[in-house]
């Protein structure tokens, strides 16, 4: 089974335009890598993420996202979404599966990401860089700022700045899970375990900034 995304559950293949309203999201971090595939999936995220900086033209970097908002990541997220975690298609399939988590539930990210940023007592907040407070507009904002990184800015900051999200938004899952534990507990549940998906992401990113940074991540 291919993984699809949302915020609630997933799967189900994608579509186009994509419309994450599967289980992608809860299901992708134990995703498959076959080998048949592995080889054109870092040929097309290199492309993507490294031939773009080399472009003189500054709309190179506009059309390739234009493109995929237009016509959906099918094409891409068929080959990177089987992509071991710790590789360059499977970092960009995380960021671009945080994007569109972001894009279709805006009002609900950024209600536990502005709750994480009550309590955090790290600096991660300021590594995410959202605008305080964070309400829907702001929490798109960071989703588009980051995806722009990958493209043009340090890879290995975008994709901190990806993992501080996923940490913040974890955060704020727990404390919300805390609240309803006693009068929702099968809501808390669920909330305990988007903590610890987004807070597996998280770990998985980070690894990856660890191999960017030592040229290994491909």
């Amino acid at each position: 089974m291919r993984p699809g995304v949302t915020v609630e559950t997933m799967g189900d293949d994608f579509h186009k335009p994509v419309n994450f309203s599967g289980s992608v999201f809860e299901n992708m971090c134990g995703g498959v890598d076959p080998a048949q595939i592995a080889g054109v999936a870092r040929e097309t995220a290199q492309v993507i993420v490294k031939g773009a900086r080399f472009h003189s033209d500054p709309g190179v970097v506009e059309r390739i996202i234009a493109y995929v908002d237009e016509n959906g990541i099918d094409a891409f997220a068929e080959l990177w979404s089987h992509a071991h975690a710790q590789s360059l298609p499977g970092a960009l399939w995380r960021v671009y599966l945080l994007r569109m988590l972001i894009r279709n539930a805006p009002d609900q990210v950024s209600f536990f990401y502005q709750r994480g940023v009550d309590v955090v007592v790290t600096i991660d907040p300021v590594v995410a860089g959202a605008e305080a407070p964070t309400g829907p507009a702001e929490i798109v904002e960071l989703a588009d700022h980051i995806v722009r990184g990958v493209f043009t800015g340090d890879f290995g900051v975008a994709l901190e700045r990806a993992a501080a999200f996923c940490r913040v938004t974890a955060l704020g899952c727990t404390s919300v899970a805390d609240d309803l534990e006693l009068a929702a507990p099968d809501r808390a549940s669920e909330l305990t375990s988007r903590a610890l998906r987004f807070s597996t992401i998280a770990a998985e990113l980070t690894s990856c900034v660890r191999l960017w940074k030592a040229n290994s991540l491909d």
